[in-house]
């Protein structure tokens, strides 16, 4: 039988899904950078606005990425930036030249700042109708909080995910920035949803996502818990508040590994073949659930005494062979090297400003199909000659407005 690659029969790859779609994005910090770089990926043309005079803040967070920052490298590949100034006249006039031939625009500007420039969804729907136009914002178009600062941490304490998050004295932030990455993958989400929509009726339309609305639905749980059941889930750190054991436990040689007893039955095989404790599996102090749950700090007290004599290895090797769910609780440099993703080739290189750099194919698997569209993390204004003679600009006219400041 003839291999794979060398069957004559072999059906080419499908095209990446979003190939011929061309995205305007006048966008900064994450989420709306993040919402953009997935319709990159997918093979959507994403021409990204940026300010002349240092574009995008987000290029100025850290230098940790070979001297680019981590945020902006992480969020923007595979973009063409345009340095353009939306302030003067001569630059919004180059934008609308962009949006007479784009399929969607994104935009994540301070609430008012696009509507003062008549780049509010409202208004570009009616001027371009098959256009899918977005607006990400912090709070929504209107109520009290519409024109607050909606950065991600304040958002994520609005919507409660600090006061569960943390250990019981002391609530904590999420260690990445939670309220941006929603809003960006609703904002990903709508923007598929409108240009499905299109496809029947002919007509773009308007996308709305704010942060609080995205991470709001994503409290489902504890929210539903407290509404309904009427108590807030306890702020338990790495244990969970209503299943025991479900923890993380030091093992001999200073890792931790965290396990999780899900019912009665994985409780009788972790004593017997784990802890070497069966006698436990029927003690009333522990042959329950609510049992454990109650007795959390003897529960937590055996596994513990058990698992500090094994190395973190034999810990995880005894847990699988009981059928105990278990992880080791992995440093971000150890998930850098995590062999699951290395034994399944999930590690690329793009180009950026400072070299290659690696990153991670995106979690969107699309088999049979070609592969996704990794580009290069670009510079400030990288794209913005090419842009504008693709607009039918002179060179003479391009100069003009760069010695203006319009552009850069």
């Amino acid at each position: 039988m003839a291999s794979h690659t060398q069957d004559v029969h072999a059906q080419p790859a499908a095209p990446l899904p979003l190939e011929g779609v061309t995205v305007v994005a006048v966008e900064q910090a994450v989420s709306a950078p993040f919402a953009t770089r997935q319709l990159a990926d997918l093979g959507a043309r994403v021409v990204k606005v940026e300010r002349p005079d240092g574009g995008d803040f987000a290029r100025g967070y850290d230098t940790a990425a070979h001297g680019l920052a981590s945020h902006f490298v992480w969020a923007n590949r595979g973009k063409e930036s345009l340095a353009l100034d939306l302030k003067d006249p001569r630059g919004l006039e180059v934008l609308h030249g962009l949006l007479a031939g784009a399929d969607v625009f994104v935009q994540n500007l301070a609430q008012g700042a696009a509507a003062r420039l008549g780049l509010d969804s409202a208004a570009l729907c009616a001027r371009y109708p098959r256009l899918v136009a977005v607006d990400v914002s912090g709070y929504g178009p209107e109520g009290p909080y519409a024109h607050k600062r909606a950065y991600d941490m304040l958002v994520q304490c609005e919507a409660g995910l600090v006061s569960v998050t943390g250990t019981p004295e002391r609530p904590v932030k999420a260690g990445i920035p939670a309220a941006d990455i929603a809003a960006a993958m609703y904002a990903f989400s709508g923007v598929l949803a409108a240009l499905l929509r299109r496809g029947v009726t002919g007509r773009g339309g308007r996308v709305e996502v704010s942060m609080l609305d995205a991470l709001a639905e994503w409290m489902g749980h504890p929210l539903h818990h407290t509404m309904h059941g009427g108590e807030q889930p306890a702020r338990t750190g790495l244990a969970h508040a209503v299943i025991a054991p479900y923890d993380a436990y030091a093992t001999a040689d200073g890792d931790r590994v965290l396990l999780s007893v899900q019912n009665d039955r994985e409780w009788r095989r972790l004593t017997e073949r784990v802890l070497e404790r069966p006698e436990l599996a029927d003690d009333p102090a522990y042959a329950t659930n609510a049992a454990r749950t109650r007795g959390r700090e003897k529960t937590d007290a055996v596994v513990a005494e058990a698992l500090g004599r094994l190395h973190a290895a034999e810990a995880v090797r005894r847990l699988e062979a009981a059928g105990i769910a278990c992880a080791r609780l992995n440093s971000v440099a150890q998930l850098a090297h995590h062999p699951q993703l290395a034994a399944r080739d999930r590690w690329r290189e793009v180009g950026s400003p400072a070299g290659p750099l690696r990153a991670l194919l995106p979690p969107i698997g699309l088999p049979g199909g070609a592969a996704p569209r990794m580009g290069a993390v670009p510079a400030l204004g990288e794209h913005t000659d090419a842009l504008l003679r693709a607009l039918g600009m002179s060179g003479a006219q391009i100069a003009t407005l760069r010695r203006d400041g319009v552009i850069a």
